[in-house]
């Protein structure tokens, strides 16, 4: 699973996700991508539980880029524990993601297979999700 091997600080605060997707919000490496509707933080399992769909389907055919990377630490504390004594340790890793970002991106497949390997993979994920290709990005230009 995605995880760094090394942060400038090993627990982080929470923070919000105002805004929307300002820098990963266009098609770049791949023909067709996956594009977040809402903002959520997405943990390092449920990117492993896409990525893992998508070749499964796709049968390792094309190429994949995973443009999202769980680089945020979540902390928790253990049940049954009073408050205090510090904050918890890291339990997973999460990538934010806003509203515009592209996660996951795909390329030497065909439409239609990739549209289908990226709903499955939009399942995988706790928000809404939508299929764009690179030509959507084009016209809007």
């Amino acid at each position: 699973m995605l995880s760094p091997k090394r942060v400038k600080h090993r627990k982080v605060q929470r923070g919000s996700i105002p805004g929307n997707a300002t820098r990963c919000n266009t098609v770049a490496f791949g023909e067709y991508g996956l594009i977040a509707l809402d903002r959520k933080w997405i943990t390092n399992r449920e990117i492993e539980a896409a990525r893992i769909a998508m070749n499964r389907h796709i049968k390792r055919g094309g190429k994949l880029w995973i443009r999202i990377y769980p680089d945020k630490p979540y902390s928790k504390k253990p049940a049954d524990t009073r408050m205090g004594k510090g904050k918890g340790a890291t339990e997973y890793w999460v990538a934010v993601v806003k509203p515009g970002t592209v996660m996951f991106e795909l390329g030497g497949v065909d439409r239609k297979l990739a549209e289908e390997a990226m709903v499955l993979a939009g399942a995988k994920l706790p928000i809404k999700t939508k299929f764009v290709s690179r030509a959507d990005f084009e016209m809007s230009n």
